[in-house]
């Protein structure tokens, strides 16, 4: 059966320079960068190297990168740690109703263990969130706006540099998840966003899973989650993963100065796959304005994500119901529900999101089997609701 992926803000595969910027820390840099030995002052050398040319790429001191095992702790490690590091002058939480749960349980967790208070800004139906909403939340007591750059699910591009200009003139730390941002908008750097604090991943550019980072602004020092060492200046105990920070480093080094999917070509099979889809009865495309250029959303009435999902799967079409996070999951998807749409319509989220390893041909044999799975999917759920 043919194969044709098309989920890359769920995962990427690991490019082959990354492999290969992995494999001396699998073969001869296996010591403990902690160790004072040879075998380990080897392995910190690399350590730090690779941490500096991150800082180089992303415009930042090496001191005010955390490494981490992903997007998830990152997030987590910044609202938790804020939170807790400015508890003293407020407890007072901003972020939005349809942040990847990342952010969301996290928020969710301080509200309802720790006394703090969260507001859920509601995105608009065309999935922003606006400058004004975040001006008129933030209170004498907000310690923290946590707004993510892109939406995971729809791709709708959020004002990041502009509320974090805002919350710097507030005296209130601003973080944003930027893991959907990396490789596909251009002449990105840490600075651009205005933020205290931003969680970013490898594997969404072509990296290894579990590598990730947490830039915290200087002089910001968050309180570690985890407790048992001082590595990453006493920010992240544990012994550091350092394949895959090696491959980290390569993926960022290659894929953020050259986005991969800001192609003129990927842009291209978007237009192709959403002309496609508008003509589709039942079917409503998702996200309006500024998109990530690789990623196309849409609900479908009278009809459920795991049906679709699973009708293309047959077909060869790897897609997704929204963050991978989730999948497999038969619970509406909680950005569209945010976003004003019925359960019933956001249980039919199904989104496409390409990469640079699909063809012209692959988009054109998806459009031609499009309009005959989703029809299908339609009529089975059509003569249930009717019976």
């Amino acid at each position: 059966m043919r194969t044709i992926y098309l989920d890359y803000n769920a995962t990427t595969p690991l490019d082959d320079a990354v492999r290969e910027a992995m494999l001396p820390a699998l073969e001869a840099l296996w010591g403990n960068p902690s160790s004072v030995h040879h075998l380990g002052q080897a392995a910190r050398a690399r350590l730090d190297d690779a941490r500096d040319r991150i800082a180089a790429t992303l415009d930042c001191k090496p001191s005010e990168l955390i490494f981490t095992s992903g997007g998830t702790e990152s997030a987590n490690h910044a609202i938790l740690g804020a939170a807790r590091l400015r508890r003293e002058k407020g407890r007072h939480i901003v972020t939005s109703q349809f942040e990847h749960h990342a952010v969301l349980h996290p928020c969710e967790y301080l509200a309802n263990k720790e006394g703090f208070e969260v507001t859920f800004l509601p995105p608009s139906p065309s999935g922003h969130i606006s400058l004004e909403q975040v001006h008129e939340a933030i209170r004498p007591d907000t310690i923290l706006v946590s707004i993510m750059a892109a939406n995971n699910e729809v791709g709708t591009i959020q004002p990041f540099a502009e509320i974090g200009e805002l919350c710097a003139d507030k005296g209130v730390l601003f973080h944003t998840d930027a893991v959907q941002v990396f490789g596909k908008l251009p002449n990105l750097s840490l600075p651009f966003f205005n933020a205290d604090l931003i969680s970013l991943c490898g594997h969404k550019i072509h990296g290894p899973k579990g590598a990730g980072l947490l830039y915290a602004k200087s002089p910001l020092q968050l309180p570690p989650l985890l407790h048992g060492g001082s590595h990453e200046n006493e920010r992240r105990p544990g012994t550091e993963n350092l394949p895959g920070i090696l491959g980290l480093a390569e993926s960022i080094d290659q894929f953020v100065p050259f986005p991969p999917f800001a192609a003129p070509s990927i842009a291209s099979m978007v237009e192709n796959l959403r002309s496609c889809l508008s003509s589709i009865e039942g079917v409503n495309l998702l996200g309006t304005g500024e998109i990530l250029p690789n990623t196309t959303s849409f609900i479908v009435k009278y009809s459920d994500s795991i049906a679709l999902l699973s009708a293309l799967d047959l077909e060869g079409l790897c897609a997704s119901s929204g963050s991978a996070c989730s999948s497999g999951s038969v619970n509406p998807s909680h950005v569209v529900e945010a976003m004003g749409f019925s359960s019933e319509e956001a249980n039919s989220l199904v989104r496409f999101s390409l990469g640079r390893e699909n063809s012209p041909e692959q988009i054109d044999f998806a459009v031609s089997v499009l309009p005959r799975v989703i029809g299908q999917c339609r009529s089975a759920d059509v003569a249930v609701n009717e019976v």
